[in-house]
């Protein structure tokens, strides 16, 4: 087969690692790709959101599969793009179509999904500009922290989470009437605030049938201990300690199988990942939110243990066949270490030169943020590369990765040095 990955992050260099280990896959394109996929793969400088040259491309090179990586594409209904147009509906797409990608798209439209399917969740309300007197008197209603979502979009940056009263309300102002996040707060979701460690879950979904993944830690704050900014995430670890088989059943009995048997009864098409970011409250699990896609740094850290051929699933998830695959696990643990540019997430400079990747040994080195530029790999985003590292204990993973991150520099590389603290 020859595969479209659409995409330029650590996500999408993990997908393409693992899609060029298939016997199946006979070229693999990668738009727009980054340094990591330009070593093992042909990137085509296509933004990911530009249909018409993606159908271009599949036209021009006889692509049988896309796999979509970010949200973008699906939430703007790349899959109903190929499946409405005679020359690429026959192409396979992993990804959910539009209807389905609301989701992520709109936390309204996902916490409506999660009330009526009776799967556990926060107690919510979503205003909007019209409303904000009423947002006002929902906040004084609840304890502190409050949480406060932006309805759509905000690439991972439009939850605020804040444990003063009078903040809370100028924040909701500044996101209804300000538009503090653009369009993504048009509409805010006010939730209350749950306590406890949080994971992520991942679902391979063939529409019909699913298959579940490894379950993957992340840490999204900027500073050690968990503080400072949100980021896009800073490190993974996989699997997560506490999640005991008895906690992992609960999982599976109260939200996976709600989730594909709602998507089902709401006639959402689904063909691809389903994430759900998960609480453990006490002893259960709650949804905090849906993604159509895998998460990163998340994927740095599942995909390596994924034993299966990771095309053979795909193959099975577009002919609905899921049923029919056994996925087999690498029983060992992996851990990521997302190195970023000095600044990151706020103003950073871009065009530095990273050194040292021929030195690292046992570890596995996952292009996100970075080019090749006349020869040399160089930063091109705020999250630049991902170290992820095996081990019979995330202890031990965990410290490959450090070692290795020793052997590495770019100008102001700056990275979490406590990921796994808290386990």
């Amino acid at each position: 087969m020859t595969i479209l990955i659409l995409g330029s992050g650590g996500r999408e260099h993990t997908f393409a690692w693992k899609t060029v280990q298939s016997p199946l896959c006979d070229k693999l394109f990668v738009a727009p790709g980054n340094s990591g996929t330009a070593q093992i793969a042909t990137n085509v400088n296509i933004k990911v959101t530009d249909f018409e040259a993606i159908k271009t491309l599949v036209l021009e090179h006889d692509i049988d599969m896309v796999v979509v990586g970010p949200e973008d594409p699906l939430v703007q209904g790349i899959h109903d793009f190929f499946l409405n147009d005679d020359q690429i509906k026959h192409v396979a797409v992993i990804g959910p179509q539009k209807a389905a990608a609301e989701l992520e798209g709109s936390k309204e439209f996902a916490k409506e999904f999660l009330f009526r399917h009776d799967i556990p969740t926060a107690a919510y309300q979503s205003f909007d500009a019209n409303t904000v007197e009423e947002g006002y008197q929902f906040l004084e209603t609840l304890n502190p922290p409050y949480v406060l979502k932006a309805d759509g979009l905000a690439a991972g940056k439009g939850v605020l989470i804040l444990n003063d009263l009078d903040e809370a309300k100028a924040e909701l102002k500044s996101m209804l009437v300000d538009s503090k996040f653009g369009a993504a707060s048009s509409k805010v979701v006010i939730e209350e605030f749950l306590d406890g460690i949080e994971l992520s879950c991942f679902v391979l979904t063939d529409g019909k049938h699913y298959k579940i993944l490894p379950t993957a830690k992340d840490y999204k704050r900027i500073g050690e201990g968990d503080t400072g900014l949100n980021t896009g995430g800073m490190g993974a670890i996989s699997p997560v300690p506490f999640a005991t088989e008895e906690f992992l059943s609960k999982i599976e009995e109260r939200i996976v199988k709600p989730t594909i048997s709602g998507l089902q009864k709401d006639n959402l098409p689904y063909k691809g990942f389903v994430f759900i970011g998960i609480i453990k409250v006490g002893d259960d699990p709650k949804v905090i939110e849906y993604n159509v896609r895998m998460g990163d740094p998340e994927t740095e850290v599942v995909l390596p243990r994924l034993k299966t051929d990771l095309v053979e699933i795909f193959k099975a998830i577009s002919e609905e066949k899921l049923n029919e695959i056994h996925i087999e696990i690498d029983e060992r643990a992996a851990t990521t270490v997302m190195l970023v540019s000095g600044g990151y997430p706020e103003a950073y400079e871009k065009g530095k030169e990273i050194t040292g990747l021929e030195h690292l040994e046992g570890s596995i080195p996952f292009h996100a943020g970075a080019i090749i530029k006349d020869g040399k790999v160089v930063t091109s985003g705020g999250r630049v590369m991902a170290i992820t590292s095996y081990g019979n204990t995330y202890k031990e993973a965990i410290k490959k990765s450090y070692q290795n991150i020793d052997k590495l520099h770019f100008d102001k590389m700056n990275y979490r040095k406590d990921i796994g603290f808290d386990l």
